[in-house]
This record gives C-alpha cells, structure tokens and sequence, in this order.
C-alpha cells in the first residue's frame, strides 16, 4: 500500500495518543497484545504438536521400521529367502531380521512384563533410534552366546537394575516333561542401558543378539518377523506391492501406519482442532481492531471533515485507517513471533519452572509417551499464521476505513 507523504504522516499521527484519546490508545494496546498473544499460541502449539508427531514417527518407525514381513504364527522358517526378496525390492533401503516377544523378567525378587527383541549384531550397532542413547554401558559388549543384553533405562529403575546385574528373563513355552511344562529361565548380564525417549519402550525393552533370542524362545534357525524400511514412509504400501504378492501364504505385511493407525489419526485430528479453536484468539484480537478504529474514526470525525474540505480524497482516507489497523495487526504479530520462538527455545525450562512453583508433574512419560516437551517448527505453517492475522487485521479495517471515507464535510462543520 503506497501512501503519500501527508497520508503517512497522520496515519503515524493517529496510531499515536492524542490528548484525550488515551482510552482508544488503550484498545489499540489491547487489540495488539491479543493479535501477539493469539499468534504465539499458534505457533506453540502447532510446533509442539509437530514435534511431537516427529519425534513418536522417529522413534517408533526407527524401532519398527516402516513396515513389517511378519510370518504366520510369529514364526518364518525360510527367512533368509524372504530377507534376500526384501532387499531386492526397489525402494527398499533395508531390510533386518528380528526376533519379538513379551515375556517376563525377574530380579530380586520383582517381576515385570518385558518385551525381548533378538537382532544380529551388526544391526543392534547400527540401529539409528539405539545408538547414542546409550546412558550405561555399551551396545559393543553384546555378542552371540555372551550371555550379555541392553534394557530400556525406566526398566533398569522399576527394578533395580544397575550395570552387570544379572536379570532373570522366563520363557513359559519352555519343555515339555513328564510333569508337564517347565518355564525356561535364563539369566542375563545388563551390559547396557539405553534412554530411547519413549516411556513404553524404556520400561519393557530388552535387547539381545538374535541367536541368543533363538536359544531363549526353542524357535532354532526361525525369526518371527523382517523389518523394513524404504525411501518413502507415506509410500510403503505401494513400494512394498510386489513383496506383499511374492510372500503371500507365508507372511503377512504390516505398513507404521496400520501398526499405529489410531495414534497418529488422533494427532492429525487434535491438530486440526487446536488450529480451528485457538485461530479464534487471532479472531477476538482482530474484532478489538475494528473496535478501536470505529472508536478512532468518531474521535476524529472533525479531523476528517477539515481534511476533506482541503483536498484529501476519500481513497486517501481509506488508505489511512487501513494503514493503521494493519500497522497494529502487523506489530501484533511480530511480537507474537518473537514471543512464541522464545517460549519453544526455553519451553522445557518452562516447564521445570511452571513444575517447582506447582509442584505438579506436568509431563509424566508414563502418559506422555516422551520424556521431554518436543517441538518442530513448520516455516508452511507459521507462513500461514502469519498470512491469516495480517488478512485479519486488513478485513477489520474496511468498515471504519470505508466509513470514514464517507464524511459529509458539510454536515460535520455546518454548526463549527
């Protein structure tokens, strides 16, 4: 919007407070916190919340995989033809061998439900969710036949454990004798802790090399499942068309999403919802505008009578009192930026601060999933909150602007 030089210098002279005018000033004040603050919500909770799908699509699918070739029965005997198909499978980036089951683990006298994941050696070191979350030990230590094994650091603490403990894990499926069946205990040395992030996988994961898995469950040279992942996620079930027809009769494949259909449509939904609700913060801030103009335009209904009489043009007008109810919605959301990218560079500060004063766990990784506040910035998103509050702002100003452009200078001076 192009303004002249006396356009500009009272649009400058209205945002300022005239004497007498201290209560529109207020409003304005107002209307420009609330656009900051409707602004800064968005922008916190849209990045939190796309935080927190990243790091539980990171975290899950990097345990996971993006999908799975799991055999009927959570048994697959020819797994190295089925491995060997996998990997040749374009758009395929990797393809791992695996053994999963829940069972139960002792020590001390405590029990706790556990789920035993066996891999081959190369692929627990190279694993990308394992690797660098190792908070005791080493994932090096673990070998075929070692006797050797890394659980999740919530696990360690439940029960006890410290590094070198020997933790007790039982098989019911063990054999069969003449009084029936015998659980299979065998016992473990802890060799490393691992912190994944993730509450449900800390508390119940045991990692062991594959063959020590085979000898713990009887399977003998048998895997329950191939994990896979591809280049593309949101691309898995059609990248994965051709396997799914070479296997089929003696596995099944399962994509993340069918793995965690309803946790991830749950996000997407609240997201959606969090952006329609807290959009009307933006809305209420913008009706504040258009209030304190309509307030500024009777205030200065003389002024703009005078104005019109020594030549000001009614789009000139309107230039004006758009110029200042965008200069307020623009100011708003500035701030509302700045407030919003400093409370996500200190939001788990904020958090342990907000946590002290309450003294209330405000993020419990038992309901959370993860065990700190995560946050992404999305520069789509935070464009298009931006966008919104300025057109906002620019909509509320049409009906004062317009009004205003509409004084009869006649009428205003008759009786001055």
């Amino acid at each position: 919007m192009i303004l002249s030089r006396y356009e500009r210098m009272i649009a400058k002279r209205y945002l300022l407070p005239g004497k007498g005018e201290g209560f529109i000033f207020l409003v304005a004040g107002i209307s420009l916190v609330a656009v900051m603050l409707g602004v800064a919500a968005l922008i916190i909770v849209m990045s939190v919340m796309n935080g927190f799908r990243a790091e539980l699509f990171d975290k899950i699918v990097g345990l996971n995989g993006h999908a799975v070739v799991q055999g009927y029965g959570g048994r697959l005997p020819d797994w190295r033809a089925v491995l060997a198909e996998a990997k040749a499978t374009p758009g395929v980036t990797s393809a791992t061998p695996m053994i999963e089951q829940p069972l139960l683990a002792t020590f001390n006298g405590r029990a706790e439900a556990v789920l035993v994941r066996g891999m081959t050696v190369a692929d627990i070191r190279a694993n990308k969710t394992l690797k660098g979350k190792v908070i005791a030990g080493s994932l090096d230590s673990l070998t075929p036949n070692s006797g050797k094994i890394g659980i999740g650091s919530r696990l360690a603490e439940n029960m006890g454990i410290q590094l070198g403990d020997s933790l007790t894990v039982i098989n019911p499926a063990g054999r069969s004798t003449p009084f029936g069946t015998v659980p299979r205990q065998v016992a473990y040395q802890v060799a490393a802790i691992f912190e994944v992030g993730i509450y449900d996988y800390d508390k119940a994961f045991i990692v062991m090399p594959m063959e020590d898995a085979q000898t713990l469950l009887l399977l003998g040279d048998v895997v329950g499942m191939i994990e896979v992942e591809t280049v593309n996620p949101d691309k898995v079930g059609q990248i994965l068309e051709p396997l799914a027809g070479k296997v089929a009769g003696r596995a099944v494949i399962t994509d993340w999403r069918q793995m965690n259909a309803s946790l991830f449509e749950a996000l997407a939904v609240e997201r959606v919802a969090m952006f329609v609700v807290l959009s009307i913060i933006v809305l209420v801030a913008v009706f504040n505008i258009l209030s304190s103009l309509i307030m500024l335009v009777r205030a200065k209904t003389r002024d703009i009578a005078i104005l019109r009489t020594m030549g000001a043009s009614r789009a000139g007008l309107v230039r004006i009192f758009m110029t200042v109810g965008v200069t307020i919605g623009t100011l708003g959301m500035v701030a509302g930026l700045i407030l919003g990218f400093t409370f996500l560079f200190f939001r788990q500060n904020v958090v342990n601060a907000i946590q002290f004063v309450t003294g209330q766990n405000l993020w419990d990784p038992s309901i959370r999933f993860l065990t700190e506040l995560p946050s992404q910035a999305d520069p789509v998103e935070i464009a298009t909150i931006c966008i919104m509050a300025l057109l906002f702002s620019f909509l509320a100003t049409l009906y004062p602007a317009f009004k205003a452009a509409n004084t009869d200078p006649v009428q205003v001076l008759r009786y001055e």
